[in-house]
């Protein structure tokens, strides 16, 4: 483009194209500067996944629009892309706005430059002048550079093809014809062009015609925020200098959830810096960018209304409103603040409710605020009067009025309990008058299912013991309500179906109190196999939870049922009942029990880790263990059990050593009975072991569990651990060598109870078996077995026993692999071994016998005819004929052919 060399500002055609006559303050030279893209970031992360998303929303004659708060690195992603992707820098026009293009003369001189199209001469001032910027702008649009689709060699289905126009930080513009500008600009997108807009706010204009239209694409915070395997690769080299632990970029990840920038700034200071490391949200470049970034643009009264809205976990308009004070802006409520581009995301379902990023939250809390404690009792009455307690008395407590803690927690029943902020409840027993617990029979029930519900199970019975003295006839029922519970969490499930039972029968037992006992009996029966007894109850129990309208606890009764469906290896009907149990908790108009919404999550993730679905269930892991650990739920252990299965999955035993370690400090920490963890811990410990090819020290720790094996301790939330547990036995004896107590192992695991057999545990004894049955029958018989294994599991693509057994199973499916069926589960099993190669290979139409095998390893060894008759104690003749069936079934003519190829085929 030539120099504007009339002498004319940059908008003085377009201020006389209006019928103005002052010239305008900037040269064109000087804005035209403006118009070019950011430089890169040095050490940028390369992120395939989102590059791919955002070059196949940018299409000709569409609109992207790029919206996050600041920080997430909205400006570097699209330019990241376009590098990566080779875009030609004459096709792209990068146009970043200031406060000044409030003025739409000045808006309009820049898009006058970005618009023109290259290799064209800018038309002379005083020409084709229009009544109005928005008839300029149409005429620019009109241009036929826009409008030829074939123009420069465009192809109308190349993402690559035509020119595009980026318009960034359009948050700042404010003025009506301004907006009018741009709004124009996105309603009639020509062909040629692609248009992006970039903000940390909203669109200042309406979007849902185009996006009916098909023109219109968002990418948001969820696709710009770093995933938790992203951000370990980012601080690789961090984790390689020994400046962070795997555990301490967990933590990370966990409090900013991704958040891009407080974690470029915090690699950077770990690499400026040779002092002790600071947490994140206490470093200086850190705290300076959260200070710049939310709290600058902000007037007093706005960002007081902010660190009021940092004192509730969610906070709500309503809420706000209850809480805040004269000194507050009392229109810059969380709906409002969420519009200004302040990362305080909303949670999905739950209308007008939101949450800030857990980093800005934990930051904005220091100092406190005057005045927090009042806040907090006026928090805990507005959720008491709408009968949401665990979310009352954790305010209750927050404000220390021990009056109102106490009543909440007396008022709770067991169903609420069951839902119950644990940690919480723990802070108000410490903090109870002395004797008064002691003297309150229902206080102490109350805290027996507390501490059962921690996992402290003898102190729960420790503190219910004195109620059998008959001066309680109307607890009967509720006392055995609560001993069938902790029962059943020690695992005893013969007991606890029993008390349970007996609880049923009491005619003081309340509907909740019902509702619990049933899923009670639910978990037992499903752990001894007995489904259709299993889901019996817990169809009773979600009718009670119904029809005492508690959301909460037929959320609950949901995950009891993916609980019975997990055991019988649906886990396609599993998802399906946890995806439905979590949309109907998300849709609740009061907040559920968050137990029984974390159980869902975790459950979920179980299913896709079945499945081979790591990338899905790593995100939801991430914000289940955040949960669980703020509310002390016991689910912690099962979701740290996952992210060691997952670590071990992708060969990362360092850090799955270190999950188990972290989970067996917190479990000591919490003071959880040893019943609970122990045998999961030492389970996954055993697991690693073998994996490292030290059966001996797997061995003794196998030991160690000698009396939880002998009482056939079933825990509730690791219903298959006494089969899984011989399970590990088998494969110990299997890297011993001991082949003859592995097989007996097995054979015991099969016939193991009338019962049915957990289907997972089905799978895996199944492997095991065609194991042993390899060692000491042939691969013959062996690939059988594993055949009948993998059709089982192919219909839900249950493949995690496959993960767990590789080492077993290596050597065996490298032999059968051509034997196996073709389908889609197999290629994933072929995958996972990678032997999918081997499949280019035809299979043979007729597997080699176990003699014919022996025979033709023998072959492989150079050993003449005679040599192998004397070595198998057959005839001559008998050798030959077993040559002569391998050359035919292999389709080759010569013992040499015949060998090659048996080593194609993975034979030998």
């Amino acid at each position: 483009m030539k120099p504007f060399d009339d002498g004319c500002a940059a908008n003085d055609e377009f201020q006389s194209a209006v019928g103005g006559a002052h010239r305008g303050e900037l040269i064109r030279d000087l804005l035209r500067q403006r118009v070019r893209m950011p430089e890169p970031v040095p050490n940028y992360l390369k992120r395939a996944a989102l590059t791919d998303k955002l070059t196949s929303a940018i299409r000709p004659g569409r609109v992207l629009f790029v919206e996050a708060p600041s920080g997430f690195g909205k400006s570097h992603a699209l330019s990241a892309a376009f590098r990566e992707t080779g875009r030609n820098p004459e096709t792209l026009r990068w146009l970043g706005l200031t406060g000044q293009e409030n003025d739409p003369g000045r808006l309009m001189a820049l898009l006058d430059i970005a618009l023109t199209p290259p290799r064209v001469t800018p038309r002379p001032s005083g020409q084709q002048k229009a009544a109005s910027y928005s008839d300029a702008l149409a005429m620019l649009l009109s241009h036929p550079h826009w409008n030829t689709p074939e123009g420069d060699n465009r192809e109308g289905n190349d993402p690559e093809a035509g020119s595009v126009l980026v318009i960034d930080n359009i948050g700042t513009v404010a003025n009506p014809a301004a907006i009018a500008l741009l709004q124009q600009l996105a309603a009639n997108t020509p062909d040629g062009l692609a248009l992006i807009l970039v903000s940390r706010k909203p669109l200042p204009f309406e979007t849902h015609t185009y996006e009916l239209e098909g023109r219109f694409n968002r990418i948001g915070t969820e696709s710009l925020e770093l995933t938790r395997s992203e951000t370990f690769e980012f601080f690789q080299t961090a984790v390689s200098r020994n400046q962070l632990t795997t555990i301490a970029v967990e933590h990370l990840y966990s409090l900013t959830e991704g958040w891009l920038t407080p974690l470029g700034l915090y690699q950077r200071e770990l690499e400026s810096s040779s002092e002790a490391r600071l947490p994140i949200q206490e470093t200086f470049s850190v705290e300076r960018f959260l200070r710049d970034a939310v709290l600058v643009h902000l007037t007093p009264g706005q960002q007081r209304s902010l660190r009021i809205m940092a004192e509730m976990e969610i906070v709500s308009d309503e809420l706000f409103l209850a809480l805040a004070d004269a000194g507050c802006d009392h229109a810059f409520r969380p709906s409002a603040a969420a519009e200004t581009g302040i990362p305080l995301r909303p949670l999905p379902g739950r209308g007008r409710w939101f949450r800030l990023n857990p980093l800005l939250h934990d930051w904005l809390q220091t100092p406190a605020l005057d005045g927090s404690r009042e806040r907090a009792l006026r928090a805990s009455r507005w959720f008491s009067e709408r009968n949401q307690f665990p979310e009352a008395l954790r305010y209750a407590l927050l404000s220390g009025d021990m009056d109102e803690s106490v009543r909440i927690a007396s008022e709770g029943s067991e169903a609420l309990l069951i839902g119950q902020d644990t940690a919480s409840l723990l802070r108000l027993r410490r903090s109870l008058p002395p004797g008064l617990l002691e003297k309150s029979a229902r206080l102490k029930i109350v805290y027996g299912w507390v501490h059962a519900i921690g996992g402290q199970f003898g102190q729960a019975r420790l503190l219910i013991s004195d109620l059998d003295d008959g001066n309680h006839p109307e607890l009967v029922g509720r006392i055995d309500a609560l001993r069938a519970f902790i029962l059943r969490g020690e695992g005893s499930v013969d007991e606890a179906l029993a008390v349970a039972d007996r609880a049923l029968q009491a005619e003081e037992l309340s509907t909740q109190g019902q509702l619990v006992t049933q899923l009670v009996r639910s978990s037992a029966l499903c752990a001894a196999g007995n489904f259709g007894e299993a889901r019996e109850a817990n169809r009773i129990a979600a009718r009670l939870a119904r029809e005492a309208g508690d959301g909460g606890s037929e959320i609950l009764a949901v995950y009891a049922h993916a609980r019975i469906e997990l055991g019988k290896g649906s886990l396609k009907h599993a998802e399906q009942l946890l995806r439905t149990g979590l949309d109907t908790a998300m849709n609740e108009s009061s907040r559920p029990a968050r137990v029984g919404e974390t159980r869902l999550q975790l459950n979920l993730v179980m299913v896709l880790w079945h499945q081979g679905r790591e990338a899905e269930a790593d995100r939801l892991l991430v914000t289940c263990i955040r949960h669980a650990e703020q509310t002390r739920d016991l689910g912690l252990l099962l979701a740290m059990a996952l992210r060691v299965l997952i670590c071990r999955t992708q060969n990362r035993l360092d850090d799955a050593f270190s999950w188990i370690g972290r989970a067996e400090r917190i479990m000591q920490s919490w003071q959880v009975d040893q019943s609970v963890y122990v045998p999961v811990l030492e389970a996954l410990k055993i697991s690693g072991w073998l994996s490292l090819g030290q059966p001996d020290t797997a061995a003794q720790a196998m030991e160690r569990l000698t009396p939880w094996r002998e009482v056939n301790c079933v825990p509730e939330m690791f219903p298959m651990m006494p089969g899984m547990l011989d399970c590990l036995q088998a494969r110990i004896e299997l890297a011993r060598g001991d082949d003859v107590k592995a097989a007996e192992t097995v054979k015991g695991i099969r016939n193991n109870s009338g019962e049915t057999l957990p289907f997972g545990l089905d799978i895996h004894s199944r492997l095991l078996e065609s194991v042993v049955s390899w060692r000491q029958k042939g691969p013959a018989v062996a690939q059988k077995i594993l055949a009948t294994a993998i059709s089982m599991a192919g219909d839900e693509h249950y493949i995690s026993p496959f993960a767990e057994l590789r080492s077993e199973l290596q050597e065996l499916l490298e032999k059968t692999w051509q034997q196996m069926p073709d389908t889609p589960f197999t290629e994933s099993v072929g995958r996972l071994y990678g032997l999918s190669d081997m499949r280019e290979q035809a299979p043979l139409a007729e597997p080699i016998s176990d003699r014919e095998q022996g025979v033709l390893e023998l072959i492989a060894q150079g050993l003449s005819n005679q040599d192998i008759a004397d070595r198998l104690h057959i005839s001559l003749h008998t050798v030959k004929t077993h040559a002569r069936r391998i050359n035919a079934k292999l389709e080759v003519k010569s013992r040499t052919q015949a060998i090659v190829r048996a080593r194609e085929l993975g034979l030998l």
